[in-house]
């Protein structure tokens, strides 16, 4: 009996200069991997979480990821490698990934960088023993950190807590965001 190979694309940067927004995720799900889509699992709430927000005005499927660039929104991950759990990338594509994100910041310089999970963020900045929202310092000059739960149905944190948290996202981009922890 032959063993079916599952097949994964890689998913390409949504990113451009001008930029409202730039989420930053982990890597690319499985799923997300197979239909060449952020955020396309399931059990994720990614999108659901940007609409009860007010970031976006409906329900974004993930096959619309790439549009809503005309909005403002781009989108990248740390590690472009598609897994299970994020605990299976290695440090090696952490390093690498730290350094590749570090130069599409500078290089684009969205007006935030909205790392969506904690882990994200320490990956990225070294930093420990951060809280929810704007980062006090940022990583790149000119660009906000704000840092939001990761958006995986395995998050224990109450839906409505993720929510607020995002909404603060709304007012920053807005321009009226403070720091949150």
């Amino acid at each position: 009996m032959c063993q079916q190979r599952e097949e994964h694309v890689m998913i390409p940067d949504s990113i451009s200069e001008g930029l409202k927004i730039l989420f930053i995720g982990y890597n690319p799900s499985l799923r997300s991997g197979e239909v060449g889509h952020n955020y396309a699992g399931p059990g994720n709430r990614f999108w659901k979480l940007l609409r009860d927000a007010g970031l976006t005005d409906r329900l974004v499927s993930p096959t619309e990821d790439r549009d809503l660039i005309r909005i403002g929104y781009g989108f990248t991950n740390i590690v472009a490698r598609p897994t299970r759990r994020a605990d299976e990338i290695t440090k090696e594509e952490y390093a690498e990934g730290r350094l590749l994100l570090a130069e599409k910041l500078r290089r684009y310089r969205p007006r935030v960088a909205c790392f969506v999970g904690k882990g994200v963020y320490e990956q990225y900045s070294g930093r420990k023993k951060i809280g929810w929202g704007v980062q006090p310092e940022p990583t790149v000059e000119g660009v906000i950190d704000f840092v939001a739960p990761s958006s995986s149905g395995l998050v224990t944190i109450p839906y409505e807590e993720i929510a607020r948290i995002y909404r603060g996202l709304m007012s920053v981009v807005d321009g009226n965001g403070e720091c949150s922890g």
